[in-house]
């Protein structure tokens, strides 16, 4: 999955900026639902198929879809509540052979929700309300067209009965909702449907996956990259984060720590000597995980902000960062991982708002400096390099210590090449990974440890 992702004005301009080149309505309209018709039957095979058709060009789409594939031989039964309401729509409705109902879910084995596309922008009511509502209790595979029927666009808001996806084909462009929770939790498997429009620059893209290399021949350890972990008033975190950096790819590893840790493995390096902040051979620096918000833990954050390499700030380096503190430092030099309830209150602290996760870190990002990986089931990146979503992670990483984990993986792929973007795109995919081959129910330990497995699959 690639491409940009886009409001409902920009995918708005982008059909008319096509059009205005020369292509019509209609061929948009081809493009989409026969490229949609072309993954529906493949997931349907020769199972019955019902296609829902709303009034506007997504019931359009729906037509064309119908139409496409009954020339295939796939038995198909459309039901819309309401006559098509624009042109476009008239004409892909007049060229659909079949029979058309009005009422009534139809009995099929697969079902493809055509009522309405990316436009939506009011609640869902009447006959419209009650087919969605017998869909979602249908049994049979799902698909969405565009967007699910209920579903506004830019949020992800729901505005109307709630279905369960099996798959959601996006036609032209990915939307917001598509990496939005809570709308992406229902969408299924996410496919994008190419009807040939040009995407304007600079817009937030769907993250790829990374490509990593070995380390150089004549590699060594500090060459590869030296990061020191600045522990503080717990032990676990630190040491959470420090095993997976251990395994992403930095060279040598220190835990800047005055406790024993008689736990730690035998390969982590442990001091108690702060001094080390000042090694000019360092490549990167974490600190937050087990930190504390005392003032010794301040004094200790604006120790670690006054190094000259870059930084990932995570967990309660958070609460404890403001402008004062950040007063004199280099921000394009941070990395910061906030969770839902640290990003508040970094906007807080910070002085900025926005009504959605992506807007939000954008915000924070503009008025900071600062990269600002906002990790969720929908993470997002909003850095100097653009804004990058991400296909939606394994929910079994809802368990404590897996933001440590994933501070680890960023900090470490920092120290190897000194990107702070870059690393913390490589750290989400990465960090998704190793939940994948951890298995069910795992610890963020076991999560750490099985790090280095997941950077196999990129190399």
């Amino acid at each position: 999955m690639t491409g940009a992702v886009l409001t409902v004005d920009q995918m708005r301009a982008a059909e008319q900026a096509a059009m205005d080149a020369g292509t019509s309505e209609w061929e948009l309209m081809q493009r989409a639902g026969e490229g949609a018709a072309q993954w529906i039957a493949r997931m349907a095979g020769w199972r019955s198929v019902a296609v829902l058709c709303g009034p506007g060009n997504n019931g359009g789409d729906g037509y064309v879809i119908a139409q496409s594939l009954r020339k295939r031989g796939i038995e198909v039964a459309v039901v819309a509540p309401k006559e098509p309401s624009t042109e476009t729509a008239e004409r892909a409705r007049s060229e659909f052979a079949g029979m058309v109902g009005t009422n009534g879910l139809p009995d099929a084995q697969v079902y493809v929700d055509c009522l309405f596309g990316y436009g939506l922008s009011r609640q869902v009511e009447g006959d419209f309300a009650k087919l969605l509502e017998e869909l979602g209790q249908a049994h049979g595979y799902k698909i969405a067209i565009d967007v699910p029927s209920s579903v506004a666009s830019d949020s992800g808001q729901a505005l109307g009965p709630e279905v369960d996806y099996d798959l959601t084909l996006a036609l032209g462009a990915w939307k917001h909702a598509h990496f939005s929770m809570p709308a992406m939790a229902r969408m299924g498997a996410k496919r994008l449907v190419d009807i040939g429009l040009e995407m304007p620059d600079l817009l937030p893209a769907l993250s790829s996956a990374p490509s990593l290399s070995s380390p150089a021949p004549d590699a060594h350890k500090y060459r590869r990259g030296l990061l020191a972990i600045v522990a503080g008033e717990m032990p676990g975190a630190p040491l959470l984060a420090a095993e997976a950096a251990m395994r992403s790819g930095a060279g040598y590893v220190k835990l800047l720590s005055e406790h024993s840790h008689p736990d730690a493995p035998a390969e982590l390096v442990v001091s108690d000597d702060r001094d080390e902040l000042q090694d000019e051979r360092l490549s990167a620096v974490l600190i937050g995980p087990g930190l504390g918000r005392s003032d010794t833990s301040r004094e200790r954050l604006a120790e670690t902000l006054a190094t000259k390499c870059p930084k990932v700030l995570d967990a309660d380096a958070l609460h404890l960062l403001d402008r004062n503190i950040l007063d004199g430092c280099d921000p394009s030099s941070i990395a910061i991982t906030p969770h839902e309830g640290e990003l508040a209150t970094l906007c807080e602290s910070f002085g900025v708002s926005g009504s959605r996760k992506l807007a939000r870190a954008l915000a924070l990002h503009s008025a900071t400096g600062m990269t600002v990986l906002a990790k969720g089931p929908d993470t997002v990146l909003a850095g100097k390099d653009g804004t990058r979503v991400f296909p939606r992670g394994s929910s079994w990483l809802s368990v404590a210590g897996t933001g440590d984990v994933l501070a680890g993986i960023a900090a470490s792929r920092l120290a190897v090449h000194g990107d702070l973007f870059r690393a913390c795109e490589e750290a989400v995919w990465l960090h998704h990974e190793a939940a994948t081959l951890a298995g069910v129910g795992f610890t963020a330990g076991e999560l750490a440890r099985s790090v280095n497995s997941a950077t196999d699959v990129y190399l």
